[in-house]
């Protein structure tokens, strides 16, 4: 069963708008009313530039790059040596740039940081992707995955677009995008409103969200939760912090019936395990929340 989620339109259109805007913010807060150690460099001086990546990664981020330098480095030229997508190698060159020298020292933090965030959400997702890559289905096949590596909402605030184009980039799948294209009825819901079945019944019969919203899924924390949820109608179930025999059983209970989706307890030791259960998909907060960002440098060589 393949699983319905939200894609967001990554277009090059969209993807510009959205990093034009990510780096106006950033760059505000970076360089202000101006750059005062770049203003020691001649007004007129030209120089060339190199990005190097110090470890192995994904590459992400070339939009927020772009825009950086569009905007404090207008008149620059580069060339990618990596693409979008594409894995580097440590200490290799990943971006030539050759510009105005102040504009390129204004802008070189703003990139580097984008492409450190972005770069490392999509190296821990393809991780993700190749770790299960080799599961089988089942019906005994490899190479047909049947889990996807799903993202959550846990991401930096502002940067959630960005993080999520990102998990795209690593070869994952986007979550809902936030609390208004889509519903998530966790435990607090199910609380507040009476129990499995009652919260159920009451979204279908919320015209306001059943028209808007692209797909409905529920959170259940026991076998007796997912029995009553799948006879109350749900067609998507978020299976929260089960152990691997518990999953089995869900799976089965739930013979195709409904979509799968497992959270907690997620990590590169035990995600080969959880895949191999026959989920649809699993999703990870890590993939955006715990990052640990890529190490990149500018170097200058030619001044």
């Amino acid at each position: 069963m393949s699983a319905t989620l939200p894609v967001l339109d990554y277009t090059a259109d969209m993807l510009r708008q959205l990093a034009e805007a990510d780096v106006h913010r950033a760059l505000a807060e970076d360089v202000g009313a101006g750059d005062l150690t770049a203003a020691l460099v001649p007004a007129g001086k030209t120089a060339s530039a190199r990005i190097l990546a110090r470890e192995a990664a994904v590459i992400c981020g070339v939009p927020w790059a772009e825009a950086a330098l569009r905007q404090v480095a207008p008149g620059a030229q580069w060339t990618w040596r990596v693409a979008e997508g594409q894995r580097c190698q440590p200490d290799q060159t990943v971006l030539e740039m050759t510009g105005l020298a102040r504009g390129l020292l204004t802008a070189e933090r703003t990139v580097l940081n984008f492409l450190q965030l972005l770069s490392a959400v999509a190296t821990r997702t393809a991780d993700y992707v190749a770790a299960v890559a080799q599961v089988p289905s089942l019906d005994g096949e490899t190479g047909r995955v049947r889990a996807r590596i799903v993202d959550t909402r846990k991401t930096l605030p502002g940067l959630r677009l960005a993080q999520k184009y990102a998990v795209h980039c690593g070869g994952g799948w986007n979550h809902r995008i936030g609390l208004y294209d889509a519903v998530l009825i966790k435990e607090n819901h199910i609380a507040a409103a009476g129990g499995v079945t009652e919260v159920l019944a009451q979204v279908r019969a919320t015209a306001s969200i059943t028209a808007v919203a692209k797909f409905i899924e529920i959170e259940v924390e026991t076998l007796a939760q997912l029995e009553e949820a799948l006879q109350a109608g749900a067609t998507m179930v978020l299976l929260d912090n089960m152990d691997l025999p518990t999953l089995r059983e869900a799976v089965r209970i739930n013979a195709g019936r409904a979509i799968l989706e497992v959270s907690g307890g997620v990590n590169m030791g035990t995600v080969r395990e959880i895949a191999a259960t026959g989920v649809d998909r699993i999703s990870i907060g890590a993939l955006t929340k715990d990052v640990k960002a890529v190490d990149f440098s500018m170097r200058f060589v030619d001044l």
